[in-house]
C-alpha cells in the first residue's frame, strides 16, 4: 500500500504485462497468489486493473529479504 507520505500523483499505475515482464513470473501465478492474500489486490478502473508500482516493488523486496534470510541463516 502507498506510504501516507507519498501522493498518489507521484506513484505509477502499472498492469499485468508490465509485473510479468518485470518478474518473469506468469499471469496466472500472480492471479492465483492475489487469490491466497499473497499478492497487493488490483485497483479496478473500468474493465482494468492496475497496481501501484510501490506496492509490486515493495512486495518483490519482501520477498528477496525473505529469500536471502533464509539463505544467510542457513551459511553461518
Amino acid at each position: 500500500m502507498t506510504s501516507e507520505n507519498t501522493s498518489l500523483l507521484n506513484d505509477q499505475l502499472v498492469d499485468m504485462k508490465f509485473i510479468t515482464a518485470f518478474t518473469g513470473l506468469t499471469d496466472k501465478w500472480f492471479y492465483k497468489m492475489i487469490q491466497e492474500g499473497l499478492f497487493p489486490k488490483p485497483i479496478k478502473l473500468g474493465r482494468t486493473s492496475r497496481w501501484f508500482k510501490s506496492e509490486v516493488e515493495l512486495w518483490l523486496h519482501q520477498r528477496i529479504e525473505e529469500s536471502r534470510g533464509i539463505s544467510e541463516l542457513e551459511n553461518k
